[in-house]
């Protein structure tokens, strides 16, 4: 290893202010730090890099004593991966199509998305999640067995000269144990404090050995929790706003004179509202039903062997692992055969109109239907079953001076999700609605002919029969494969006088393969409309396939005494978008031994995921501005806020990648060999971003009336939908002419604020967007030798700047820096001790106020806000500060018991305003104050 001042293991330590606790052998661990910082961010072995680029290492201490049971819980603490969005858990899994798998989670550094983030594991790529996050697939970092893991490397700034696709905002890498001898069992229980079991079991085991001439490392893991709900603390378990459909009904009846409505007399009194007709409502608390966590369980084992024969290594590394987990989402809403919910009708012989008699004595004679709305009593739960798998082989020798390194890569991911409970056939349920279900499930029975009736009245009573005819248990199936192939060859090339440049080849070649089948009950077909069989169950079908090569240089030229050069160049070509070509420039300058001045410029992509090319038809919602130019058009009272109607979304195998511009500036300062201060300022360029675009689809509607359709948009097509009834009150047909403008003034004379649009409105994803960001990290490191142990403190520190995102052409540019989800500030204060045989740290992590999301809500929310609560639109979510801490002790050489405790002094997060159900979980933790007992004997 070359030039290894004392300020390149000073830097080496102060790069690692991670949220972690410090424990025993820390010189040995300093000398792991320097090798560590060679890894990610270079091909090139044996070179000082730390340098020209800030990288973050958490190591196989630090991840014991973290507390941490999933990669998840690993990383959500650390400053390059908090805010903004991205980074997410099981907090956002559900039925939905946008709602993210049960029990996966990814990770994103600096709020630029997972699909901008690459992970890596021995520094080569991983499959993919078959099951997608909205339309961006995702590495679910919860299938990578974290006791298996030696070190994390994590590198914030753009390289993909180095390491190609997605990694835009930069690499995580995880880096495996080899070499290991030995055993070790661990074990280790968690549960919060407070009186829900949310209990967390986990143990792993690690053995190593000289085998057959090598080194042979087996590892297992097991993992349980259970599941956490909102109803399980006081701050989440009732929602701001019960302005919802209610499990039982609000009802009102259909007549030619009058109607008035009233809530259900089953209705829970502290539900009952009354809109602005005077009408008593049945409103609804989603956070009774639903879950922050699911439960999971996962499981996973593998191993790593070595072995040298003569000058060359060959090695391997495999794992496979399992995870299974229910997501529990709030009942369905009751639907339409047309999926609409504000007018069910059922006959007013319907036995649970005859059995209330407060139904009974408001009927008359012009009375042949109630209406209503209402949701199904029980949730929806679905099962995600997630098998993952990967395999690497390769061989390692020398030739001349150079190292070169020949490996195959075989990784795949495959999910199966499963409908629990909870969901329901939309034509089987509105027959029974009218007495029409047949007992064999069809529906055209007669009532007085042995037809079965669906109560939705008092408490949905008797519904037994009914219930096991209409639920049904869709699925959907994912899988995701990668095949790859790489050559690489590294070593110096020629001196200069201070000293050799060295550098780095390779070749690359791999293919990618995705696919996500739903059941066909729960797809969305033209011939039904576009209408899916069942209720409240969301899915997308897509299927695609990629082939792709790469050839990257990297040099490394000590250009004097004190200035360093690296110079790095990757060609990348796709067959289905093309190619790119990506450049990297950094540059270290050492004036005195105390100093390090850094810089480094690089460009970077993220090549379309293989859903985004290859979605079929996708049912979701798309949100769109109300700008002035179509506002008062098709926002109607919306106007100056946001709709977000029901879409379809195409793939676009004409996708382009998108790009992205980094540069980091920086110096690392010591003072002595045991402080060191750093600074980093950082900036992201993000172009070309994929989307669907609502707005121009608006905006190209007031002069193209190709994209204008009566009722449905055909499947092979683009364009808005719009309702049936402006199309026949206006004398309109399917891709009418006219002045677009001027027909919805004419309609709003006499039809007031009725809707002109309709639904599923068809988009094709394209590159729409673009995203800027920038800010400034600030790390202090201080080690003391004391006569009662070791002392190390630290902080870190994290300034969002600015935070500049275009979503579409005409959406205008937002600020989302202090704004909802992206405080501007983010800290962390940590002391550690180590001693002979006792260890510990207490820890700070501090997260700034930003603005609450009370402007983006709709008028009723924001009414009842700003109104009933008094709450002003400009409120502010409050900062929030916890303490962590961390104990251990080594009862002998073998025996070592820790405690981690998370939110030590059991501080509540900080209320929100808005649609987060309380809390926001990308920036909060509503757990409260929990604890993780490991015990570890190592044989």
């Amino acid at each position: 290893m070359r030039k290894l001042t004392p300020l390149a293991l000073a830097i080496a330590g102060s790069l690692l202010t991670s949220p972690f606790s410090y424990a025993q052998q820390e010189t040995a661990k300093e000398e792991q730090k320097v090798e560590r910082i060679e890894v990610t961010g270079s091909r090139i072995k044996g070179v000082d890099l730390e340098g020209t680029q800030p990288l973050v290492v958490i190591s196989a201490e630090d991840i014991r004593n973290s507390g941490a049971s999933t990669i998840y819980d690993l990383l959500k603490d650390v400053g390059q991966l908090r805010g903004g969005s991205g980074t997410f858990d099981t907090t956002e899994s559900g039925t939905g199509s946008n709602d993210t798998p049960a029990g996966q989670a990814a990770a994103s550094l600096r709020g630029l998305g997972p699909s901008s983030t690459l992970t890596l594991i021995n520094g080569r790529r991983i499959a993919a999640s078959s099951f997608a996050a909205g339309t961006e697939n995702f590495v679910d970092i919860n299938s990578i067995p974290i006791n298996a893991i030696e070190r994390v490397e994590i590198l914030a700034t753009g390289a993909s000269a180095i390491y190609g696709a997605d990694a835009v905002a930069g690499v995580i890498n995880y880096v495996l144990k080899k070499d290991y001898s030995g055993a070790e069992l661990n074990a280790s229980y968690g549960n919060s404090t407070a009186s829900s079991n949310e209990g967390k079991t986990n143990v792993n085991f690690i053995y190593g050995t000289d085998i057959a001439g090598g080194n042979l490392t087996v590892f297992a893991d097991y993992f349980e929790r259970k599941a956490f709900a909102y109803a399980d603390r006081d701050i989440t378990k009732n929602a701001l706003n019960v302005f919802y459909t209610g499990q039982y009904p609000s009802v009102s009846f259909r007549s030619a004179e009058d109607g008035f409505g009233f809530a259900d007399p089953a209705c829970p009194a502290e539900l009952v509202w009354r809109d602005s007709f005077d009408d008593d409502l049945c409103g609804y608390n989603p956070n009774s039903q639903i879950q922050i966590r699911p439960e999971m369980e996962a499981a996973s084992a593998g191993f790593i062997f070595n072995k040298e024969i003569g000058n060359t290594n060959f090695f391997t590394d495999f794992f496979i692992s399992r995870s299974k987990s229910t997501a529990q989402s709030s009942p369905a809403i009751m639907a339409n055969l047309d999926d609409s919910t504000s007018r069910m009708f059922t006959s007013i012989d319907n036995p649970g109109i005859q059995a209330n008699s407060q139904l009974l004595s408001l009927l008359r004679d012009d009375i042949s239907s109630v209406r209503f709305r209402a949701r199904f009593i029980d949730p929806r739960k679905v099962e995600n079953t997630t098998d993952a798998l990967r395999l690497v082989t390769g061989v390692t020798g020398t030739v001349a001076d150079f190292e070169w390194e020949a490996a195959a890569l075989y990784s795949r991911s495959e999910s199966d999700q499963q409908a629990l409970s909870g969901i329901y056939n939309r034509y089987k349920f509105n027959a029974a609605l009218f007495g029409e279900l047949c007992a064999d499930g069809s529906t055209d029975c007669a009532p007085d002919a042995g037809g079965l009736w669906y109560n939705p009245f008092s408490g949905q009573l008797d519904n037994a029969q009914a219930l096991a005819i209409i639920e049904e248990f869709p699925t959907r199936k994912g899988k995701s494969e990668l095949l790859g192939v790489d050559l690489r060859l590294t070593g110096d090339l020629f001196d200069l006088p201070s000293g050799p440049v060295a550098a780095a080849f390779g070749i690359e070649a791999r293919q990618e393969k995705i696919s996500d089948t739903p059941s066909d009950n729960a797809k969305a077909r033209f011939d039904r409309g576009y209408i899916v069989d069942v209720i409240g169950f969301g899915s997308s079908q897509s299927s695609a396939k990629r082939n792709q090569f790469a050839a990257y240089a990297e040099f490394f030229a000590p250009v004097s005494d004190t200035i360093d050069l690296q110079l790095a160049g990757r060609f990348d070509h796709f067959d289905d978008f093309g190619s790119t070509f990506n450049p990297k420039v950094g540059l270290t300058w050492r004036p005195i031994n105390e100093l390090v001045l850094r810089a480094s410029w690089a460009t970077s992509f993220r090549a379309p995921s293989l859903t985004q090319a290859g979605t079929e038809l996708r049912t979701t919602s798309t949100t769109a501005r109300c700008l002035s130019e179509y506002a008062a058009i098709f926002c109607g009272n919306n106007a100056g806020g946001e709709i977000t109607p029901n879409t379809l979304e195409l793939g676009n195998a004409n996708l382009k990648a998108e790009e992205s511009e980094s540069v980091n500036l920086g110096f690392a300062w010591s003072p002595s060999d045991t402080a060191t201060f750093t600074v980093d300022y950082w900036q992201f360029d993000h172009k070309k971003t994929i989307g669907t675009d609502l707005e121009s689809m608006f905006l190209r509607s007031l002069t193209d009336n190709s994209v204008r359709f009566c009722g449905l948009v055909p499947a092979d097509q683009v364009g808005l939908s719009f309702d049936n009834w402006f199309c026949d009150d206006m004398g309109l047909e399917s891709g009418f002419n006219g002045d677009l403008a001027a027909l919805v003034a004419d309609y709003r004379e006499f039809a007031g604020s009725d809707p002109i649009l309709g639904r599923d409105h068809i988009l094709l994803l394209e590159n729409t967007g673009n995203q800027k960001t920038r800010g400034v990290d600030l790390t202090y490191t201080h080690r003391f030798n004391t006569d009662f142990g070791r002392l190390t403190f630290s902080a870190d520190f994290t300034r969002l700047i600015s935070f500049e995102k275009e979503r579409t052409l005409f959406s205008g540019t937002e600020q989302l820096a202090d704004s909802f989800r992206y405080p501007q500030n983010l800290g962390s204060l940590k002391l550690r001790w180590s001693g002979d045989r006792a260890f510990g740290s207490v820890g700070l992590s501090y997260t700034s106020d930003y603005q609450d999301e009370i402007r983006l809500l709709d008028q009723i929310d924001q009414d009842f806000i700003t109104e009933v609560l008094a709450v002003s639109l400009d409120r502010r979510v409050p900062s929030w500060t916890k303490v962590n801490a961390n104990f251990g002790y080594d009862f002998s050489d073998n025996f070592t018991i820790s405690v981690n405790i998370d939110n030590l002094l059991d501080k509540d997060p900080p209320f929100v305003f808005g649609r987060s159900k309380n809390v926001d979980f990308i920036n909060h933790d509503a757990l409260g104050r929990n604890y993780r007992v490991l015990a570890s004997y190592r044989f």
